[in-house]
């Protein structure tokens, strides 16, 4: 071969701190293989996990081990000039190759591990990256506003013939809404988890008051795992459709933010008008009251000065 051809090799060695049932079930879990299978690569014998891999199919690989907690290694693969096992392969036509007696045991388990995992919006298996994160949010968020306009006309339609029915249907439809929200949201979420080789039980961070106002963001700022963890192989690359609604959803972040601040800055005027324009007829309603009590004093001190003034009959007249 003219470029250099390399294998993964494993003799049953883990990382530090890596218990033997741990590893034993994410290399199941990894190879989408039962613990029997796997239990065969823990003899203390080198095993090549795989053969023929370039350098960096060999480093994914590699980083999808070490993440399972596995110490494996990669090594050159030893070009040979002639294979009495291919031979007799071509010759006999057999459906089982056959292997030298010198050369390592291999494991088939190795050869199922797929390049990318298998994109599913609804489940909370497999990985999705922070771009395709944002992307599938910002569809989820856009269903759902078109969903309850729907619903809210469906609702307004049939309150004109009777309300009572009208509020029922909308309760009832806007619930089934929540709820399908919610699960989706979770789902996602979980999926992103995933990415970053965290379990997905960890979503219910968002119930706990502080901590879901900085977990969110973890989610979005985190990078993932680059290779395959306990939980599968990589997301696939970004497509340009996913970059485009990514970049539309973080430039909606800030217009929101925009218009929530702005219509608070609105409600504050107009409540600082509210107030001053009843200071205002307080105010003047006070004076007013004053006005009218010094009228009433006033007509009040003339009349004793007019009867003061009256002339007084004499007894003489």
């Amino acid at each position: 071969m003219s470029d250099s051809r390399f294998k993964i090799v494993f003799d049953g060695a883990l990382l530090p701190g890596v218990e033997s049932t741990t590893a034993k079930l994410n290399l199941a879990e990894l190879f989408k293989s039962d613990v029997e299978a796997i239990e065969k690569l823990f003899t203390g014998r080198p095993v090549a996990l795989k053969r023929d891999l370039s350098r960096p199919d060999a480093e994914t690989y590699l980083s999808a081990l070490k993440n399972a907690g596995v110490d494996a290694r990669i090594e050159a693969e030893q070009p040979v000039a002639f294979s009495l096992a291919e031979t007799h392969e071509t010759s006999s036509n057999a459906a089982q190759p056959a292997t030298s007696p010198y050369a390592p045991p291999r494991s088939v388990v190795g050869d199922d591990l797929p390049a990318y995992s298998t994109l599913n919006v609804f489940t909370i298996n497999g990985r999705i990256g922070r771009l395709r994160y944002l992307a599938w949010t910002l569809v989820l968020t856009v269903a759902m506003l078109v969903a309850g306009g729907i619903i809210a006309t469906a609702g307004f339609a049939v309150a004109t013939a009777s309300p009572t029915a009208g509020m029922i249907l909308g309760s009832l439809l806007g619930l089934a809404l929540c709820i399908a929200i919610v699960v989706v949201s979770v789902q996602i979420g979980v999926q992103r988890l995933h990415d970053l080789g965290w379990s997905g039980w960890l979503y219910l961070l968002n119930l706990v008051p502080l901590v879901n106002s900085i977990f969110p963001l973890l989610l979005l700022v985190m990078p993932g795992n680059p290779g395959a963890n306990q939980y599968g192989a990589p997301p696939p690359r970004n497509s340009t459709a996913v970059k485009v609604l990514a970049s539309l959803w973080l430039a909606f972040i800030p217009l929101m933010l925009i218009i929530v601040v702005t219509l608070g800055m609105n409600g504050y005027l107009n409540q600082l008008e509210a107030n001053v324009d009843s200071s205002y007829e307080s105010s003047s309603i006070t004076s007013d009251d004053d006005t009218d009590q010094s009228t009433t004093v006033y007509e009040d001190d003339a009349q004793s000065a007019d009867e003061a003034a009256e002339p007084v009959d004499s007894p003489e007249q």
